[in-house]
């Protein structure tokens, strides 16, 4: 696991995953593929950009409307808003990055009452840059930001989240409720159960 010299509170640009990590997670991947007729353990996006274009359309939309009902039910989790009030007071950027579709993303900001933390133009979904583990995402948005991967902090709840951070330079956190990631921990600089123990690291 790597180590970092400074309190990740002290930087300014933070992306945080959506689904499971801002949000409770809801989704049942393992019944969405059996719907999409994809192989369990194969990546849903994955699978679909290995098709042709009349092939994945209506499986694509599908898996829309799929995710468009999840976010209209979605849930936030209970440790989320601490952090984000902290990051707000200390002027910090934030973005969000996920597999998700922007629109479906933005519908469930606005569900859970996180719509106001994030601007539209931060949130970047999979048809805005390669989807996670690419490190596209992140980088386009510290692009945007104008700002140095030294200065920033990617946040989720899964492996590609932490591969698509350490491959942009940034610093890597695993919330990593269910311990379920021991096997990623060596993507991360910190790992930590809630998000609101992020708080507790202040020197």
């Amino acid at each position: 696991m790597g180590v970092l010299n400074d309190d990740l509170l002290e930087r300014h640009h933070w992306i945080f995953d959506l689904d499971g990590t801002l949000t409770v997670p809801a989704h049942d991947f393992d019944a969405m593929r059996r719907e999409l007729g994809i192989p369990a353990g194969v990546g849903i996006l994955e699978a679909l950009d290995a098709l042709d274009e009349a092939a994945a359309a209506p499986k694509r939309a599908q898996l829309f409307a799929w995710e468009r009902e999840i976010a209209a039910a979605a849930r936030l989790q209970p440790d989320a808003r601490a952090l984000l009030d902290a990051l707000v007071i200390r002027a910090a950027r934030l973005g969000v990055l996920t597999r998700n579709s922007a629109p479906n993303a933005l519908e469930t900001l606005r569900v859970v009452g996180l719509d106001g933390y994030f601007d539209p133009a931060f949130v970047l979904g999979r048809d805005d840059a390669a989807h996670k583990p690419s490190p596209d995402g992140v980088l386009r948005l510290l692009d945007l930001w104008g700002a140095d991967p030294g200065d920033a902090v990617m946040v989720g709840d899964y492996v590609h989240d932490l591969r698509a951070g350490r491959a942009a330079g940034v610093a890597t956190v695993l919330v990593d409720r269910r311990e379920r990631g021991a096997d990623w921990v060596a993507f991360a600089d910190r790992v930590v159960d809630r998000l609101d123990a992020l708080l507790d690291h202040g020197e």
